[in-house]
Formats: structure tokens, sequence, C-alpha cells
């Protein structure tokens, strides 16, 4: 039962017992269910205000979830150095512990200076023997 149809129901009632408006506890009464209508029809519109609300938040939400895919929508949490092109490779600074991405040929030039600290890394990579990075043909 809402609120409006309790005040309805108290009015019914004070109707049902011949209560007199004209009297002083009818005055009262009268008074009191003129206020909880006036409360009822304010609540009832704070409810269809909120439910409003409710419903254009969802719709600012599924926007912003839109809008953040399409922009997003390169960087996987799982690997931020996939572009599907050439191979990248997730490095973090011993010094400054920043994580970022560098190819195949940067890692294959043995060193590098850290973008973040400028810390000198270095790079020991080990190949297989069938790998076609061509660290092979260099050392023949």
């Amino acid at each position: 039962m809402t609120v409006t149809e309790k005040v309805a129901y108290l009015k019914g009632l004070m109707e049902g017992l011949e209560i007199d408006a004209v009297s002083k506890e009818g005055k009262i009464f009268a008074a009191i269910l003129d206020a909880m209508q006036d409360l009822a029809s304010s609540v009832e519109d704070l409810e269809e205000y909120a439910s409003e609300l409710t419903e254009q938040l969802d719709t600012v939400d599924e926007d912003l979830d839109a809008l953040e895919s399409f922009v997003y929508e390169d960087d996987d949490e799982d690997d931020d150095c996939d572009d599907g092109e050439d191979e990248f490779y997730d490095v973090t600074c011993p010094k400054c512990h920043e994580e970022f991405c560098v190819d195949e040929n940067l890692l294959l030039d043995g060193s590098m200076d850290c973008p973040n600290c400028g810390e000198k890394l270095e790079f020991d990579i080990e190949c297989d023997d069938d790998c076609d990075c061509g660290c092979k043909e260099e050392e023949k």
C-alpha cells in the first residue's frame, strides 16, 4: 500500500467514524489528514523524479561504457603491448619499477635507457635454434 493509499484509507476511516470536521477534534484530524495528503503527494513526486533520474543515469552509464570501449579498445589489461603487427614485450625498470613496452628490435640491440628515470637497461636475449629473430645470422 502506497503512502497516498494509506492517507486515503485514514480519510475514509474518519468519514466512516462520522468525525465532524467542525468539532475541535475533527478540525485537528482534518488538518493532520490534509498535511499527510500533501506529504504523500510530495513523496510520490520525489519517487517519480528519482525513477526518471535513475533511468537517465543508466543511459549515461551505457553511453560512457560505449565511449570507454571505443577509446580504449586497443588497451587490453593482460597485454598492453599487443597491437597485432610487431612483437612487443613488457619491460619493468628495476630502479623505478615503471612498466613499458619495447619491440623485438630494441631488445635485440641489447640495451636502452629507461624512458621514466634514465637508468641504463641491458637485455640478455637467449634465442632458440629455430627462432627467426636474426640473432644466429649476426653471429656468423
